[in-house]
């Protein structure tokens, strides 16, 4: 059974906040690192636009997460709000003007760490406004070795539930021909496809295996699912949870098996009290994925 956990609203809202943060300034960067591959000068006030925005929005991180005093809450929120709203229009602004982006291994890179690797990081100071720490937050203690090998387990049982179920997926949306829609693999599949050398391979590795788990797992299984149960909404919360974690993946042709894999990963949380157990299954999960696709690739 799933321990309580003490989430609080306020740190709710500012992991929230920080994230849609980190996810302009993550568009943001990998806006001037395209701009900046096609050189010339032309794009200097993109350059200083960027810059202003990305300086109101560390600054609005920074006094999102430092302790609040009585005082100086007034005008530390004007602050706030003001740097927020200037760094969201100035970051509108520069994605608008930009060329767009088209993806590939570095803009996969570049958007894991924006927002993954920045669940990571805020994962931190959320646990530091409860006074605890990861193991207490997610209870990595309780029982490890059992919750690790039930992560292998399930995951090697889902595997081909999964293709099954992502193949009756499309399917069914070749047979629905008045919504114009045709199955397409995750963007992050069609970019696993364009990675070539061992580095890119090696990098894109890290990030399906270990980051996106690790991160995913938190966001989604950790910190949003027990808070909205401990609402007083246990079945809002599973499948509320499930269906924010496959609309995330913005995939119409893995939505159903992401649903069916987040509910899962749901139950194994709160049959082991251990989040090492999805961790390890989503990973696990993950990893085979990749090896599978990157051994069909020279017959494709």
């Amino acid at each position: 059974m799933l321990s309580p956990k003490p989430w609080k609203l306020e740190a709710m809202m500012c992991l929230i906040v920080s994230m849609v943060l980190c996810a302009y300034a993550g568009a943001l960067l990998l806006a001037v690192l395209h701009e900046a591959e096609s050189g010339g000068n032309e794009h200097i006030r993109l350059y200083l636009c960027s810059g202003v925005a990305g300086v109101c929005l560390a600054t609005s991180l920074v006094l999102l997460w430092r302790p609040w005093r009585l005082e100086t809450v007034v005008r530390r929120l004007v602050v706030l709000l003001l740097c927020f709203c200037v760094g969201v229009f100035l970051c509108a602004w520069a994605l608008r003007t930009a060329t767009p982006v088209v993806p590939s291994v570095k803009q996969m890179i570049v958007a894991a760490l924006s927002f993954q690797g920045a669940a990571l990081v805020l994962t931190n100071p959320f646990l530091r406004q409860h006074q605890m720490g990861w193991r207490e937050g997610f209870g990595f203690a309780n029982q490890w070795p059992q919750a690790i090998m039930l992560g292998v387990i399930v995951a090697c049982f889902f595997l081909p539930l999964g293709w099954g179920l992502q193949w009756r997926s499309g399917k069914v949306i070749v047979l629905v021909p008045r919504l114009h829609l045709k199955p397409e693999e995750q963007q992050a599949v069609q970019t696993l496809q364009l990675a070539s050398a061992l580095l890119q391979r090696l990098a894109l590795a890290f990030v399906t295996i270990i980051l996106a788990p690790l991160a995913e797992e938190i966001l989604f299984r950790g910190i949003l699912y027990p808070w909205l149960k401990q609402a007083g909404f246990p079945r809002l919360a599973l499948w509320c949870s499930a269906l924010l974690f496959a609309v995330f993946h913005v995939n119409l042709l893995t939505f159903v098996p992401l649903v069916v894999l987040a509910v899962v990963l749901t139950l194994l949380y709160e049959r082991t009290n251990n989040l090492l157990a999805p961790i390890t299954a989503h990973a696990l999960f993950n990893a085979m994925n990749f090896m599978i696709l990157y051994s069909l690739l020279p017959h494709l």
